[in-house]
């Protein structure tokens, strides 16, 4: 189908700065709305229940895989995450903006169901620096930090098959490329023709 919003798809191997950098461009774009993904996994930090992610048991992830109710799903360190069909398209066809913070297989998968999807990956500036940045979060034992970075090769071969890349080596030069992306999207003729159909048919442009 076709949707007024646009859906915007962000991937990158932990530790890359993918939620810092969603996060801050939310707060400067409130039209870009979040769309919260189930996960089989434990909250970590000061994550709550619905705002982050909606933390579900094995049975109840199962359940939903069932009544075939994720866009995705997929494994990611050994817990399952999934997103919501109906969460996105609510949103979008209300004209907001979703954007999604997914693995590369998620990724790929909400790509054949939302063509429209924009698919961005962001990349760590050498692996180096995110080993120390995973290091400095505090949260993981060295033996997870060990299995994230193994995990971190294999997804960084994946960004040929997104349609941007945003290395973050600085924060804010990272944060203003993607706003542009977003912007840009925002300014092509399909997405302006969904978003102001309007406009395009009393222009009496095809």
């Amino acid at each position: 189908m076709e949707y007024p919003g646009n859906l915007f798809v962000v991937a990158a191997p932990s530790g890359a700065g993918k939620s810092s950098l969603v996060r801050a461009l939310q707060e400067l774009d409130s039209h870009v709305q979040p769309s919260v993904s189930h996960t089989t996994r434990a909250p970590r930090g000061q994550e709550k229940h619905g705002r982050e992610y909606f933390f579900v048991s094995e049975p109840e992830f199962d359940a939903m895989v069932q009544a075939d109710a994720f866009v995705e799903w997929a494994h990611v360190h050994q817990h399952r995450y999934g997103t919501s069909k109906t969460a996105i398209a609510q949103r979008m066809a209300q004209g907001a903006d979703v954007i999604l913070e997914i693995d590369f297989q998620g990724a790929i998968q909400i790509k054949q169901a939302f063509a429209n999807a924009v698919c961005i990956f962001i990349l760590p500036p050498s692996w180096e620096e995110l080993r120390a940045r995973l290091e400095r979060r505090g949260e993981d034992s060295a033996q997870t930090i060990e299995l994230r970075m193994k995990n971190a090769a294999i997804e960084v071969a994946q960004a040929g098959k997104f349609d941007f890349v945003i290395i973050n080596e600085l924060f804010d030069r990272a944060l203003f490329d993607l706003k542009a992306i977003v912007h840009a999207q925002r300014l092509k003729f399909a997405a302006q023709a969904r978003s102001r159909a309007d406009t395009f048919q009393a222009l009496n442009i095809p």
